[in-house]
């Protein structure tokens, strides 16, 4: 039987098991991520001033399932993300919990923080190579926005294009 779970908002004292279901679920699916980045998803706690982070904890067991990191209300983040969004980042599903709903309701409680901060839209960026993580926003009614894309520089000289997905909120 599957057990249920609930979102809660992280402590610190959760940071590295949350790096470490990050990094492994990443890397699980993700064959080419720089190196640089598979040590950042180690290290939410590098992120926290500028992000909230949640976790899907096994209501039974107590265990981490998966994680989400929102961005803070008020932070700056250059320009990217209108005052009326909500921006999101880091979803991960553990790999042994993966099936589970978890990364739907993941999306989905973005989706609900943003709605009662006042949000008219969530904003998420991914990896071309994320066709998994691309097929659950689209489920949820995520669609890509081209003009909004834009690339990054990696530290062993290649070029990242990273792909906008915006969800638009009712109301």
């Amino acid at each position: 039987m599957t057990s249920t779970f609930v979102i809660r908002p992280a402590s610190p004292d959760e940071f590295p098991a949350i790096g470490e279901l990050t990094h492994s679920a990443y890397t699980r699916d993700y064959d080419d991520l720089p190196a640089n980045y598979r040590e950042e998803l180690k290290h939410p706690e590098a992120l926290a001033d500028e992000y909230e982070f949640f976790v899907a904890e096994d209501a039974r067991t107590g265990a981490l399932l998966g994680t989400i990191a929102l961005l803070r209300q008020g932070i700056d983040d250059g320009g990217r993300i209108g005052p009326d969004e909500l921006y999101f980042r880091l979803l991960a599903t553990h790999p042994d919990a993966r099936g589970r709903g978890i990364g739907i309701a993941l999306t989905e409680f973005a989706m609900e923080q943003a709605a009662a901060r006042g949000q008219h839209a969530v904003v998420m960026n991914s990896g071309p190579d994320m066709l998994g993580a691309h097929a659950l926003y689209r489920k949820l009614g995520f669609s890509r926005r081209s003009e909004r894309e834009g690339t990054i520089a990696l530290p062993d000289g290649r070029t990242l294009q990273l792909l906008t997905f915006v969800r638009e909120l009712a109301g």
